[in-house]
């Protein structure tokens, strides 16, 4: 089976295309693909991963076609975000939307 592993660094996209016996894993994937030799900031433990958007573990089968993203942590709480704009546009005069 075919998968791609894709993983967007601060410094651009990494992506590869590989070719996976049956039962293989996703982790599986991770490993084969080189993408952790290439980015050792990552540690395949820590992981947080999906495929096609939709959260996975590592020990999910893959299957053909399989797109394999690995994300990169928040660097800021969504809702500590908003906070921080509505206190900005309070701030300012209190311009909503």
């Amino acid at each position: 089976m075919r998968v791609s592993v894709v993983y967007c660094a601060p410094s651009g996209a990494w992506t590869c295309e590989i070719e996976l016996g049956d039962g293989a894993t996703l982790g599986d994937a991770i490993v084969k693909s080189g993408v952790l030799p290439a980015h050792p900031e990552l540690d395949l433990a820590e992981l947080a991963l999906g495929v096609y958007s939709r959260p996975r573990s590592l020990d999910t089968p893959a299957r053909d076609g399989d797109r394999v993203e690995i994300y990169r942590p928040l660097l800021l709480d969504p809702k500590e975000a908003r906070r921080h704009r509505a206190e900005l546009r309070r701030r300012k005069g209190g311009a909503t939307r």
